[in-house]
């Protein structure tokens, strides 16, 4: 499989001329997580967001890849110009492999809700097997109790809902291959070869990426800072829409500042 063909990229959305902004997504969502994001960021921002392999609009997946060909496919599919980013947790892990990888067209990259390496590489495995054998339906309610804050469900139940029906649509043996990336992921040896500017956001019932991930991204790449989000757990995009926005618009003003 070649790298432009794992990942589906939106048209981007704002004003003709504005930076360009890419999103990236957590292992089993889709664009949907960033859907109530992207109005807040579009009127100054150009704004796409893109689908992992056999998520949402994203090709099926029939080969294996690594986080950094799906970096790769990113790069690949953006115009030929630089950009800013933000992910969450896998779109996070291809964030850094983005500006590790294509530091002279990322301007900057948030990461949200992910790290350097994320989970044991035996559990990765695991929920593979069980994404082909029994299906995504079958991670479900481990993935709600995983993803979002105690009152996330009961304060934005329609998007959370849609969110859940995302993980469920998502093609088995795709899900189980982005498992198997994960597994192999880890760029804490070489984040001291990341120069652009990151910001590693958490969310503060985040027990999948907690604070500790992003404090280490942070600490280890030549230009780094942090920032808790309230009231989210690992998908702030969609439990805390206009304090991400609030953070990415911040952070992107920041970079356009020292760029000046």
């Amino acid at each position: 499989m070649t790298a432009v063909s794992l990942i589906s990229l939106t048209e981007p959305v704002g004003p003709e001329g504005a930076p360009l902004v890419v999103l990236g997504p957590s292992l089993g969502t889709s664009t949907i997580l960033w859907e109530d994001v992207v109005p807040l960021l579009a009127d100054d921002y150009r704004v796409a967001a893109w689908d992992l392999p056999g998520h949402g609009a994203g090709p099926l997946a029939r080969e294996g890849f690594t986080v950094a060909d799906l970096a790769d496919a990113v790069a690949d599919a953006v115009p030929d110009e630089t950009f800013l980013y933000a992910g969450v947790s896998l779109g996070g892990a291809t964030g850094l492999e983005l500006a590790r990888r294509h530091g002279d067209r990322v301007r900057a990259a948030a990461i949200v809700a992910s790290g350097a390496q994320l989970g044991d590489p035996s559990a990765w495995a695991d929920r593979a097997a069980q994404a082909r054998a029994q299906s995504t339906s079958s991670l479900i309610i481990a993935s709600a109790q995983r993803w979002f804050a105690p009152d996330s469900i009961a304060r934005r139940p329609e998007l959370t809902g849609r969110l859940l029906h995302a993980l469920q649509d998502a093609d088995d043996d795709s899900y189980a291959r982005c498992c198997e990336a994960l597994a192999a992921y880890d760029v804490r040896p070489v984040l001291c070869d990341i120069a652009v500017p990151v910001l590693a956001a958490w969310g503060a019932f985040d027990a999948v990426a907690p604070e500790t991930k992003a404090v280490e991204i942070a600490e280890g790449v030549r230009d780094g800072r942090t920032a808790r989000i309230e009231e989210a757990g690992h998908l702030p995009p969609a439990e805390q829409p206009e304090a991400v926005a609030a953070l990415l618009r911040s952070f992107f003003a920041s970079v356009s500042r020292k760029d000046a």
